[in-house]
């Protein structure tokens, strides 16, 4: 297993302009909502370990998510979750997101997931690994926690763009690198007018010794 370990905020490592144009690839092939997406209202259902609920979800950015649900817990979930959706699907430039940072590649071209990609400079330690015009994997390193996300399957959309559908998430002591949690990740998406809106949502964890199975399910969506 590689140590991850972050990259310390060196004044003297230079910017690589092959890791630039391999990362600012990957990013301009991935879906995003258009840069005058207003939101969406839809129906919801949440399903977990069979305790069922319904409630409406209204999004107009990552930070204005509103679930309207009686359960208190699941509200909050439901909340956090689609507010994590809007943030990697919300409209953003390359320079306003890693592309503001000093980028350098490591290691060998031929790694199963890709050309390794250091980001210096940010809050979390941050690498990927790139393959093919798509980010398939990423790691952040902070005091407080250590995870890496491995990209497992994506759509295309109308528009040419990959569409993350499979993901899962290790989630690892900052420590001593062990194995805390895990978060297997199933989306499909639905297209309205211009946009590619979520659909369904199945989440898989392993939580402190148990298996818990979660969903989301978006239905008559409008949109705002």
């Amino acid at each position: 297993m590689e140590t991850n370990t972050p990259k310390a905020d060196n004044p003297d490592v230079q910017d690589d302009p092959k890791a630039r144009e391999l990362l600012q690839a990957a990013f301009t092939k991935t879906a995003r909502w258009q840069p005058d997406f207003k939101g969406f209202q839809a129906d919801l259902r949440i399903n977990v370990n069979g305790k069922e609920a319904t409630g409406t979800v209204t999004v107009k950015g990552p930070r204005d998510v509103t679930v309207v649900i009686e359960d208190d817990d699941l509200q909050t979930w439901a909340q956090s979750q689609i507010g994590m959706i809007a943030g990697h699907r919300g409209p953003k430039s390359f320079q306003e997101s890693d592309g503001k940072h000093t980028l350098t590649l490591e290691g060998e071209e031929n790694h199963p997931l890709g050309q390794r990609i250091n980001i210096h400079g940010d809050s979390m330690g941050s690498w990927y690994r790139v393959k093919d015009n798509r980010i398939t994997q990423i790691n952040r390193n902070m005091p407080q926690a250590a995870f890496t996300i491995n990209v497992e399957d994506s759509a295309i959309t109308q528009d040419q763009l990959h569409l993350t559908t499979r993901y899962t998430v290790y989630y690892f002591s900052p420590k001593d690198r062990s194995l805390k949690n895990v978060d297997s990740f199933w989306d499909t998406h639905v297209r309205v007018d211009n946009s590619d809106l979520p659909a369904t949502r199945r989440i898989i964890s392993y939580e402190d010794g148990e298996i818990v199975t979660r969903t989301l399910t978006f239905e008559n969506h409008t949109m705002l």
